[in-house]
C-alpha cells in the first residue's frame, strides 16, 4: 500500500497534513465507516481522495453539487489522477462510455449524483465493479432535518449491499448533532467513527447590524475594510442593483448568478480571484468550490434562511487565518418576510402536479415519452403561459427534481466537454500532418490525460492561458478538431436547461408523501426560528451561539470579535460624547453616518448618546447634518 505522506507531497504538494486529516484517511484504511463533519475550508476533499489512491479500486463520490464534482475532475485531472462525472446533461453513449472504463479501464474516482443510483444501468455496472470507497459529499441531504434534505440520498444504503465490505465515508460541513446521528443510521454507518472539527474561527467576526438604510450600511463598510469581499443576496435582481451602487461610489464590483451565461460566470470570477474586482455580488450559486483565502469581508444583505447556510457561506471570510468579518444586515421586517415566504415554499400536492402537467405541456412531451429530453428553460416564459407566480412554481419544480421527474441544471450543467474520438495510431498521423492543430492537441491530452478514453469536462479559459491564447481562439480550434472528426467538443449551454430524466407520467401518479413533506416543513420552520433566535440574542457571543447551535457549546470561550464581545467592551459613554464633540469638529456628518463611523471604531448606543447630546443642546442639527455648538 502506498504512503500516504508521499501521495500528499506528490499529487497536492505538501509536506503536512491540516488538522485530523490523517486520523480520516487511517480511520478509512482501516475498513471503518467515517463520518467527517469539518468546516468550509477544512480540507474535506483530501480526506478521501487520499486514502482511495492507497487502495486498490475505484472511489465511489456521491454528490448533489454537478458544478462541484465537474472541478473536483478537472483537479484530478490536473494532477493526472483519472477521474470522471456521470450528469444529467450527458448522452446515453457518454454515459455508457464512462461506466464501461470504471469497469475495464483505470478510472479512480466515479462522480455520480444521487439520482443515478436509482437507474438500473448504473447498478448493473456498479455491482460488477472493483470499489475500494464510498464517498458521500454534502451527507446532510440524506437527514430529514438537514436543510437540504434530498430523498435521492437515501438510496445510498441500498446500492451498500452489493459492496458489503466496503467502507463508506460521509462529509459534511454544516450538521447539527441530531442530523449527524440521522445521517449515521441512513447510511447504514454501524461500525462508524465520528471526526467533528471545531466550528469556532478565531479570527472571524460575527457582525449582526440593525439598519434600516442597508445601502449606506454596506457602502460604510466596503468604505471600513480593506481587501476582498463577498456580498449575498437572496435575489438576482438585488445583486444587480448592488453591484451597480457599488460601482457608483468607486468601489470596484460585479454580480453573478445563475441567469449569466457560462462564459461571463467564468470571466467575473475570474477578476475576482486576481484581485481585479475587489467586490462579488452573488446569488448562493457563487462560492462552493472556490478557495480564496484572502477575504476580508462578508456581507449578507439579506437574511438566509438556516444558520447551516449562513455559517457556510460566511466561513468563505478569512481562510487565511488573518482577521475577517461576516455582516449579517437586518432591517425591521426581514425576519417577517422570511416566514411569509415559507409557506409559498411549500405548496400543495395539487399544485406541484399542476406544475408538472404545465411543463410537459409547454415541451409538448407524450405521455410515455420524452425521457432523457432536454430543453432550454426561461422559468418566466413558462410561468407567463400558465399564469403561475415565480417563486411558488420554482418551489414546485425543486420538488419535482427531488422526486427525479425533472432536473434544473442551470449553473451546473454549464461546462464544456471534450473527447478524442480516434485512436491512438490514427491521432499521430494528424498530429504529424497537421502541425499547428497538431502542437495544440499534445497540450490538450496533458492537461487532460483522460481524453484518450473518455469525454471529460474542460476550461477554455484555463486553455487558452496555458498555450498562451485568446479563448475565442481556442472555441475555434477546438471546432476545427470537431468538424473534423479528431475530437468531440461540446461547448457549454448558454441558456438555463431543464431535463426530463424519464418519461412522462400521469400527474396522478406523483406521491409526495405526506408525512415526510410535513417533516420537510417543520425542520425548515425550525431552522427559520433558529435565525431569528440568533439575531435577537445580543447577550452572548455570536461565536458561541453558532458553536452551540452545532453541538460544540462546552468550553467554547467568547470571541472578542464579534458585536456581542464587542460591546460588552466597548469604551463608557462619557468617552462616546467626547468622540462625537471631536468628529464634528473635523467634519460635518449626517446622523447615520456619523453612527456607523462610530460603531465602526467600537463604540455601542450611538444613536441614543446622539439623542440625548441633541435633546440637551450639544450638538445641533441643521440640513440633516450634524454640528457642534462649541
Amino acid at each position: 500500500m502506498a504512503d500516504k505522506h508521499l501521495l500528499l507531497k506528490r499529487y497536492w504538494g505538501y509536506d503536512t497534513f491540516r488538522p485530523m486529516q490523517e486520523e480520516i484517511i487511517d480511520s478509512a484504511v482501516a475498513g471503518h465507516d467515517t463520518m467527517v463533519l469539518l468546516p468550509t475550508g477544512g480540507g474535506k476533499s483530501l480526506c478521501y481522495q487520499l486514502p482511495a489512491l492507497m487502495m486498490e479500486g475505484l472511489c465511489l463520490v456521491v454528490s448533489p453539487l454537478i458544478a462541484l464534482m465537474k472541478d473536483q475532475v478537472v483537479q484530478l485531472s490536473a494532477r493526472h489522477i483519472k477521474a470522471a462525472c456521470i450528469t444529467s446533461g450527458m448522452s446515453q453513449d457518454d454515459v455508457s462510455t464512462v461506466l464501461n472504463n470504471c469497469l475495464y479501464g483505470s478510472i479512480k474516482f466515479l462522480y455520480v449524483s444521487p439520482e443515478r443510483l436509482r437507474q438500473r444501468r448504473f447498478i448493473e455496472h456498479f455491482r460488477k465493479m472493483k470499489v475500494s470507497l464510498i464517498a458521500v459529499d454534502e451527507a446532510h441531504c440524506v437527514s430529514q432535518w438537514g436543510y437540504d434534505f434530498r430523498p435521492p440520498y437515501l438510496q445510498i444504503a441500498d446500492i451498500r449491499a452489493y459492496h458489503p465490505a466496503v467502507p463508506l465515508m460521509a462529509l459534511t460541513a454544516t450538521a447539527t448533532p441530531e442530523v449527524v446521528e440521522d445521517i449515521c443510521l441512513h447510511l447504514a454507518m454501524h461500525n462508524r467513527q465520528l471526526f467533528c472539527g471545531s466550528f469556532v474561527r478565531p479570527n472571524l467576526g460575527y457582525m449582526v447590524v440593525h439598519d434600516e438604510d442597508k445601502n449606506r450600511r454596506l457602502l460604510a463598510i466596503a468604505a471600513a475594510t480593506e481587501g476582498c469581499g463577498i456580498v449575498y443576496t437572496r435575489s438576482r435582481r438585488y445583486t444587480e442593483q448592488i453591484a451597480a451602487l457599488l460601482v457608483e461610489n468607486g468601489v470596484t464590483a460585479e454580480f453573478y448568478h445563475a441567469g449569466l451565461g457560462a462564459a461571463e460566470r467564468d470571466r467575473r470570477q475570474g477578476l475576482w480571484m486576481k484581485g481585479l474586482c475587489r467586490v462579488m455580488v452573488a446569488t448562493n450559486a457563487f462560492g462552493m468550490g472556490i478557495d480564496k483565502p484572502d477575504v476580508r469581508f462578508v456581507v449578507h444583505a439579506d437574511v438566509p434562511d438556516s444558520l447551516e447556510a449562513y455559517f457556510q457561506e460566511a466561513g468563505r471570510a478569512g481562510r487565511d487565518g488573518a482577521p475577517a468579518r461576516a455582516y449579517l444586515l437586518c432591517g425591521p421586517s426581514d425576519t417577517a418576510a422570511l416566514k411569509a415566504n415559507h409557506a409559498k415554499d411549500f405548496p400543495m400536492l395539487v399544485y406541484i402536479r399542476n406544475v408538472y402537467r404545465a411543463l410537459c405541456n409547454y415541451y409538448r412531451l407524450p405521455m410515455g415519452g420524452g425521457a432523457d429530453s432536454r430543453y432550454d428553460f426561461d422559468l418566466q416564459k413558462v410561468c407567463d403561459t400558465y399564469t403561475f407566480k415565480a417563486r411558488e412554481f420554482y418551489a414546485a419544480c425543486r420538488f419535482l427534481e427531488r422526486e427525479g421527474l425533472i432536473a434544473l441544471p442551470e449553473l451546473d450543467e454549464a461546462v464544456s466537454t471534450l473527447g478524442i474520438i480516434v485512436g491512438r495510431d490514427e491521432l499521430y498521423r494528424f498530429q504529424v500532418n497537421h502541425m499547428r492543430l497538431g502542437d495544440f492537441v499534445q497540450t490538450l491530452l496533458r492537461m487532460y490525460p483522460g481524453l484518450l478514453s473518455m469525454a471529460v469536462p474542460v476550461d477554455e479559459k484555463r486553455i487558452a492561458m496555458r498555450c498562451n491564447l485568446e479563448t475565442t481562439d481556442v472555441v475555434a480550434m477546438l471546432g476545427e478538431l470537431s468538424a473534423m472528426h479528431v475530437a468531440d467538443y461540446r461547448p457549454c449551454p448558454t441558456k438555463p436547461q431543464i431535463v426530463f430524466p424519464s418519461a412522462r407520467i400521469p400527474e396522478s401518479e406523483i406521491m409526495l408523501q405526506p408525512q415526510q413533506y410535513d417533516l420537510l416543513r417543520q425542520a425548515a420552520w425550525r431552522r427559520l426560528q433558529a435565525v431569528e433566535d440568533y439575531i435577537a440574542n445580543d447577550s452572548e457571543c455570536r461565536s458561541r451561539q453558532l458553536a452551540a447551535y452545532f453541538g460544540q457549546s462546552d468550553d467554547v470561550p467568547a470571541c472578542g470579535c464579534c458585536d456581542v464581545c464587542q460591546h460588552a467592551s466597548a469604551p463608557a459613554e462619557a468617552d462616546c460624547r467626547a468622540a462625537v464633540i471631536q468628529q464634528l469638529a473635523a467634519s460635518r456628518l449626517s446622523p447615520h453616518d456619523l453612527c456607523i463611523m462610530l460603531e465602526a471604531k467600537g463604540y455601542v448606543n450611538v444613536r441614543e448618546v446622539l439623542r440625548d447630546m441633541l435633546d440637551r443642546g450639544d450638538i445641533y442639527l441643521d440640513k440633516n447634518l450634524l454640528h457642534s455648538v462649541s
